[in-house]
């Protein structure tokens, strides 16, 4: 079974027809999630999403998978050492997804936190992970990070602590995650709202779901619903139930994106002198700075970057890297997304827990809300588990093992990863391609990226560009393995593109296009418009820097 654009009718008719286990409403990284989970048990799975998948908060993280050095100073232990237990998992889970990244915590003496204080939480840090992290943590003395980091700020410089993370595809994890979720069986399908509910006497039998690319609506029947929409949860609550109190308190984070060769970073470096942690963090062809983090009471699905956040980001990114004369017009890419904290009540935005939270309302839906990106495989269980609650015992002794360990996808496992990286110009000499669009491939999908150029070839023919065929062939896999559906898709939450380069992939945008269209049945008009929409999605995400 495939998440293919050509099979989303059939599995819309399996909604209408059929009455599921359970049915989820939200396709981030905990819908996706509780999806696998549950699928994986045996349990009889729908998901939908009212737009893209992942087009909320879960492509605007800022792509770390980490234990959150900063809630150690919350005293939130639990929370560090589950999502370094998480770490661990996903990069035996995902190899091609979730890479190890030396991260370096410069100590200054004007600094808020002292270095003695830095020194016992990069212990605990290292404690907490088990001392299974790629390398221990380390104290650089001066002249040791101004060897490594010449452009740092030396001035009251007293050292730095250098310790290993992870960074990740955000958007990327999601896509895998559901494609495991619907080879166990989840019927899933994308552009499909939630726009009410109906009962049975006390208990919710359906969700009224309206196809937004059709307009036809239809009920999702099913013994159980889960909400998983994140950011929109309050909004789905007061849609199902009157009686709906507000749970979340709602905070906006902002990145940027630099190119690598305008701000040399090949490490990632933590500046925590302000109240908010914000991370530089060098992935692909770009650097990330971010993030912000301030109450942000509007719509979701509007959140933008202002220019009070850019002119924040820059004002911290000029404090580390005086030398580098960082400005606005260095700015590549920005984003903005909101994360869905549960409001604890706590007096600033930082300060409010980022421990997630399961509730079941008694009348059929189990909702589950705040959390962190790393522990979503954690989350996800958890829900499960709490869904279970309301089934038959013997339906829970039956479905009580989940089989969430195993990696997302069969072919990219952590050997045959390396595989691919090692084979790969074996690939480029058979086919005819750069040995450096085979290594981005392989990088990129593992050994998959040897099925998707086999895919390819047949399809269209090689053009005098071989980097605007590698795109192609990336448009053809994501619409045949990931549901996209249009351009904007493709371009946000499936390539780096937008943030990576300074003509945002635009060059390549009639070629993608024409590809998507063939496949898709689009006429000229329709791929025009297409190219519009991206180019008007892309001025709205930069109005800030300009």
């Amino acid at each position: 079974m495939k998440l293919s654009a050509a099979e989303r009718g059939s599995v819309l008719q399996s909604m209408r027809d059929e009455e599921f286990d359970v049915a989820i409403v939200g396709g981030g990284i905990t819908g996706a999630g509780v999806a696998r989970d549950a699928a994986s048990r045996g349990l009889k799975v729908a998901l939908i999403e009212g737009s893209d998948f992942a087009s909320g908060t879960s492509s605007r993280s800022s792509k770390l998978i980490h234990g959150g050095i900063r809630y150690l100073e919350n005293l939130e232990f639990h929370l560090v050492f589950e999502a370094l237990s998480e770490r661990q998992r996903l990069f035996e889970m995902a190899p091609h997804l979730v890479h190890p990244l030396r991260f370096l915590l410069p100590v200054y003496k004007s600094g808020r936190v002292p270095a003695w204080k830095i020194g016992l939480g990069m212990w605990l840090y290292d404690a907490l992970s088990l001392f299974e992290a790629p390398e221990l943590s380390q104290f650089l003395d001066v002249n040791e990070v101004s060897e490594e980091f010449p452009a740092l700020q030396l001035n009251g410089l007293t050292g730095a602590f250098a310790y290993y993370d992870a960074y990740m595809d955000d958007d990327r994890l999601v896509m895998e995650t559901l494609r495991s979720a619907r080879q166990h069986g989840a019927e899933i399908a994308n552009y499909v709202r939630a726009t009410g509910v109906d009962f049975e006497g006390d208990f919710i039998c359906a969700i009224e779901c309206e196809d937004q690319l059709t307009k036809e609506k239809f009920p999702l029947r099913a013994r159980h619903f889960v909400s998983s929409v994140g950011p929109w949860t309050d909004k789905l609550g007061q849609s199902f139930f009157k009686d709906w109190k507000k749970k979340l308190r709602p905070s906006k984070g902002v990145h940027l994106t630099f190119d690598k060769k305008r701000f040399q970073l090949h490490d990632a470096v933590v500046m925590g002198a302000e109240s908010r942690i914000v991370f530089a963090i060098p992935r692909h062809e770009m650097v990330i700075v971010g993030t912000t983090d301030t109450d942000y009471p509007g719509d979701p699905a509007q959140v933008q970057t202002t220019k009070e956040d850019v002119d924040y980001l820059l004002h911290v990114v000029d404090q580390y890297f005086p030398g580098a004369k960082i400005t606005r017009k260095d700015i590549l890419g920005t984003y903005a997304g909101v994360r869905p904290l549960i409001d604890d009540g706590a007096q600033t935005e930082s300060k409010t827990s980022r421990e997630h939270m399961i509730w079941t309302d008694p009348r059929g839906v189990t909702f589950v809300a705040g959390g962190k990106y790393t522990t979503y495989r954690n989350m996800a269980e958890q829900t499960v588990d709490e869904v279970l609650n309301y089934f038959s015992l013997e339906e829970r002794v039956r479905y009580n093992r989940p089989k969430t360990l195993e990696p997302l996808n069969s072919i990219v496992t952590e050997t045959l990863f390396e595989r691919a990286k090692f084979e790969h110009p074996q690939w480029a000499k058979a086919c005819g391609l750069p040995e450096e669009i085979t290594a981005k491939l392989a990088d990129r999908h593992g050994l998959e990226a040897r099925l998707i150029i086999r895919q390819a070839l047949p399809v269209f023919a090689r053009t005098a560009n071989a980097e605007e065929w590698m795109w192609c062939a990336e448009a053809l896999h994501a619409i045949e393995h990931t549901m996209c559906l249009t351009l904007t898709d493709f371009y946000l939450r499936r390539t780096h593109l937008v943030l990576a380069r300074a003509d945002h992939g635009l060059p390549f945008a009639k070629a993608i296009a024409q590809v998507m269209g063939d496949r898709l049945g689009w006429d000229q008009r329709r791929r025009a418009e297409e190219i519009n929409a991206l180019q008007n999605q892309i001025a709205f995400e930069l109005s800030a820097t300009t």
